[in-house]
């Protein structure tokens, strides 16, 4: 309960920032391409209250195709900046900047996320002997041993990409166009997610690298027939963390606030 505190018998609302209510903050690249609901840049994924910050020069080719080179002083200050104004965790809106999970998270000291691909290791612990997880993602050539081994996940993770396809990398990285043909999208990831389970049929499960895929992620669950996981499932996880659910408590027990 981050807004209020009993205080000898009394409600106490607690201050010290400038936005209540939101518990996310979210570092946003700079672009113009078209956000769907599901896509992290769209208010309308959450369930809750969002706090957004774009950071200025970060353009998907610079942070995907350039691994963000000289952009970590500009992440860092929008992070504290959210973190000013309310937000009690932080992500962001490209799996590519798992290379700044530790900075970012030492810089603001709450919890962090920067990257999808944090799911890794978990989701590993899910599968049985045998199997492993596979990504998808935007770009297979930027994908390095770094961005993996930055959130702990093994650096030798089988993965696909779509800069293949005619759609998805075309608008997201090389800015051709703003608008989205959305079926064209979705192909582009479907067949990326086909791609890695037959090129590595030891996949067991699937962790989308970039923001922008989760609208496209229960098809690819039922195309390939696989659990499949990406941003949202790990931002709904980290803010359940901030907010736990209350429940009332049994009859005829009397709970203490704070106990």
């Amino acid at each position: 309960m981050d807004t209020q505190a009993v205080q000898a018998g009394r409600t106490m609302a607690r201050g010290g920032k400038s936005v209540f209510g939101a518990p996310l903050g979210v570092l946003m690249l700079e672009t113009r391409f078209a956000r769907i609901p599901g896509d992290i840049g769209n208010a309308e994924t959450w369930p809750f209250p969002v706090l957004y910050r774009v950071v200025k020069g970060a353009s998907p080719e610079r942070v995907v195709l350039r691994a963000a080179e000289g952009l970590q002083p500009l992440f860092l200050e929008a992070a504290e900046e959210l973190v000013r104004l309310g937000a009690g965790a932080i992500t962001t809106s490209c799996g590519f900047l798992s290379l700044f999970q530790r900075e970012i998270a030492a810089h603001v000291g709450v919890p962090v996320a920067t990257s999808s691909l944090m799911q890794i290791p978990f989701v590993q612990a899910t599968l049985p002997p045998g199997r492993r997880v596979g990504v998808v993602t935007v770009s297979a050539a930027s994908l390095t041993p770094a961005h993996f081994r930055a959130v702990g996940a093994p650096e030798d993770t089988p993965f696909a990409g779509t800069e293949n396809g005619v759609e998805f990398f075309r608008v997201l990285i090389t800015g051709e166009k703003d608008d989205l043909d959305v079926a064209l999208a979705a192909r582009d990831v479907l067949e990326a997610g086909r791609d890695l389970v037959r090129r590595h049929p030891e996949v067991g499960a699937i962790v989308l690298e970039c923001t922008n895929m989760p609208p496209y992620a229960a098809a690819l669950a039922e195309a390939v027939g696989l659990p499949v996981y990406d941003i949202t499932t790990l931002v709904r996880w980290l803010c359940a963390g901030l907010r736990p659910t209350s429940y009332p408590p049994p009859p005829g027990c009397t709970m203490l606030a704070g106990t």
